[in-house]
């Protein structure tokens, strides 16, 4: 049965391929009619046989089996041969149905077959075209190549030759001299603005063929002699005008700043005789140092000598020192002292002359003082005279660094060149006048106004008065110290004995070291010194000793006391005035004033109520010691207090304050002291109160006499000076 049905499916087949030939005989290859058949080659097929190949039937009976139809009708129990019929018919009328459909379709499809055969022959030519196309690209492609190949050799060559276009260029162009430069060296004044810019052209052509001439450049010699006509050219009339320009510094009361500031604009001119012709520059230079320098001199001597003219008349003398007597009398052919030692002790306004809007200030012109009768310390003419040199340095200074083309070491010689004459006159003119300079107050502002002066020189980086200001003040210092040495001498040696008649009032000396110290001490404060301390805490404690010396003199501790309150409350008074509260000088005599005022305290309560201050400090000791007991044996001297106190405590407070108020000059130290005493004769009477409360005298009788301390405080204050 297997092999039945086996044959039975290759029969279907073969019949199938049958049909689907005998359709194509009939289309023919236009689809117009039966076509040619040709014999349907089955090889050497027996279907009678039973010898096939069992590999081959299995595949196809598996692949039966598997299809869907198969299945089904496996499933369904159909017989097989009955519906291997009725596929073949359904296959025959579905192959008639086909039939028609291409003979009814036959028409297209012939239409279709030229349009095809019409393609086939259009996208031959294309191809042909594509190919001849193709071959014509890869010509062109070698070509272009070749022209990459011939453009990147023809580039190398063209960058060569620019390169050396460029090189020859610059060669030539460095060498060739145009005419307008020329015409321009040769013919234009100096003063126009194309002669500079040529002059520069010249100087960088010069440079460029000595540059070149190193290097063995023959073409250098067809130029080297034109070039030398012109820098001859060149040099000469820079030469004549530079010299021109400082022969007219010499010119009477000629302002030497406006030629000068007019010789910077052609600063290029040194420049290109630096380069060029330094026998003429140094020729330059020299003329000028030598005509700055007389012009300096010749000003500054002219203007020293008259502005000392207007100096103050009188001024401090070797005698006039802090511990001489205003008595002291002279030889016959002494001259007249100042009329008052006290000025030259005190700052007043002096001070100013080193504030900021002051030490900058014009400088004082002397014939304008002299029309107006003005005169002026001599720290004022200081400041004004070296305010002139610092502002002249500081312009030749800059100068000469910009236009001389100088700097560092060189600079400082040449400024030294120019000034140097007219800072050694300077140099003298002072050292001659501190020999004779006796006023501290004035050098040591001069020390200041230095200070001041070479800081505003650093200010305007310019170094070169460094050394002069260095100078200076190993002038000034020296002398300072050595005036205020001979201040501390002349109060160290000054008898008390010899002032003549003697009071409680502050003493003059003290009042010119009152006024003195603070005047150095505010001055000192802006820029401090350590040195000027130690010598103002020199002085300070010899006229400490001085005071005390002089206070000896009076017989009463009292009025020693008197004087030096007096003395040390004006001192302290002055000072505040000028120095700062914490400074030591002012803490040492705040010190002082109160141990006195304290000590002047109780010798003032001492004569009314001295009684008692002794029985309350004894009383306080035993009943520390815890020997209360023996109060019991003082009831008499305590009854004797109490009432004594009770009948004269009035007329004494009143007499109190009256004497202090006589004894003190400044009524604001004699208000304190009074509320001072009166305070402490309450803080007594109410420690009365408390010794009189112990248990041993508390029975005492005269107890109900006491004076209620709140009703003493009422009183006392009454007794208290308004003002």
């Amino acid at each position: 049965m297997a092999a039945a049905a086996t044959m039975a499916a290759a029969a279907r087949e073969l019949v199938l391929r049958a049909g689907t030939s005998d359709m194509e005989e009939e289309e023919g290859p236009l689809g117009g009619g039966p076509g040619l058949q040709e014999p349907l080659q089955l090889g050497e097929l027996d279907i009678t046989s039973n010898e096939f190949i069992l590999d081959e039937v299995d595949v196809h009976i598996q692949a039966n089996l598997e299809d869907e139809l198969v299945k089904e009708a496996l499933k369904t129990g159909v017989d097989l041969r009955h519906y291997s019929k009725q596929v073949e018919l359904e296959l025959q009328q579905i192959e008639q149905k086909s039939i028609r459909d291409y003979i009814q379709e036959s028409e297209n499809i012939a239409s279709l077959h030229n349009q095809i055969t019409a393609c086939d022959a259009v996208l031959e030519r294309m191809e042909q075209m594509l190919g001849a196309f193709q071959s014509d690209l890869s010509s062109i492609s070698s070509e272009i190549r070749t022209l990459q190949e011939q453009s990147g050799a023809m580039n190398i060559r063209l960058r060569n030759r620019q390169a050396v276009r460029g090189k020859l260029g610059e060669l030539v162009d460095g060498l060739v001299v145009p005419s307008a430069l020329v015409t321009a060296i040769l013919e234009a004044p100096v003063t126009e603005p194309r002669f500079l810019e040529q002059l520069q052209e010249l100087d960088a052509k010069a440079a460029a063929v000595r540059e070149q001439e190193a290097r063995g450049t023959a073409a250098c010699a067809d130029v080297r002699g034109v070039l030398d006509r012109l820098r001859v050219k060149a040099v000469t009339k820079i030469r004549e005008f530079i010299l021109q320009k400082i022969y007219s510094f010499r010119k009477p009361m000629t302002n030497y700043q406006i030629p000068q500031t007019a010789l910077l604009k052609y600063r290029f001119f040194y420049q290109f005789l630096l380069g060029n012709e330094r026998a003429t520059a140094k020729e330059i230079r020299d003329e000028y140092v030598e005509t700055l320098s007389k012009i300096y001199l010749s000003y500054y001597r002219s203007y020293l000598g008259r502005l000392m003219k207007v100096q103050y008349e009188e001024v401090a003398e070797k005698d006039d020192l802090m511990g001489v007597e205003d008595t002291a009398k002279k030889g016959f052919f002494s001259k007249p002292s100042l009329r008052s030692r006290n000025t030259i002790f005190t700052l007043g306004t002096r001070g100013s002359v080193i504030s900021p809007t002051e030490l900058e200030a014009p400088i004082l012109v002397p014939h304008t003082a002299q029309r107006g009768e003005q005169r002026y310390p001599f720290e004022a003419l200081f400041r004004s005279q070296h305010y002139a040199l610092l502002d002249n340095s500081c312009r030749e200074y800059l100068f000469i660094c910009e236009f001389f083309v100088v700097s560092g070491p060189a600079a400082h010689d040449l400024f030294h060149a120019v000034m140097g004459r007219t800072l050694s006159m300077t140099l003298k003119h002072l050292e001659s006048y501190l020999a004779d300079c006796y006023d501290a107050i004035a050098v040591f502002l001069c020390i200041h106004i230095v200070l001041r002066f070479r800081n505003i020189a650093a200010k305007r980086d310019v170094p070169a008065l460094d050394r002069y200001w260095e100078q200076v003040l190993a002038l000034l210092w020296p002398r300072f110290e050595l005036i205020l040495e001979m201040n501390v001498q002349s109060v160290r040696s000054t008898d008390p004995q010899r002032l003549g008649g003697l009071d409680t009032r502050p003493h003059y000396i003290t009042r010119r070291y009152a006024e003195f110290s603070s005047a150095l001490v505010s001055i000192n404060q802006t820029i401090p010194n350590e040195r000027t301390m130690q010598l103002l805490g020199q002085l300070q404690v010899e006229v400490e000793n001085f005071v005390l010396r002089v206070a000896a003199e009076f017989s009463s501790r009292k009025e020693q006391l008197v004087f030096l309150i007096n003395n040390y409350d004006m001192m302290l008074g002055v000072l505040m005035e000028r120095a700062a509260d914490d400074s030591k000088e002012v803490e040492s005599f705040q010190q002082l004033l109160n141990a006195r005022t304290q000590e002047f305290i109780e010798e003032l309560l001492s004569p009314p109520f001295g009684g008692l201050v002794a029985f309350v400090k004894e009383a306080e000791a035993l009943i520390e010691r815890g020997q209360a007991e023996r109060l019991r044996g003082e009831e008499a001297r305590v009854t004797q207090l109490i009432r004594g106190f009770g009948s004269s405590w009035k007329s004494s407070v009143e007499s109190l304050s009256q004497d202090v108020m006589r004894s003190f000059t400044n009524f604001r130290n004699g208000t304190s002291i009074i509320q001072g005493a009166l305070t402490q004769l309450i803080q007594l009477y109410h420690r009365f109160h408390r010794v009189l409360s112990q248990p041993q005298l508390r029975a005492l009788p005269a107890r109900a006499e006491l004076i209620n301390i709140h009703h003493l405080m009422v009183e006392l204050k009454k007794h208290k000076p308004n003002f």
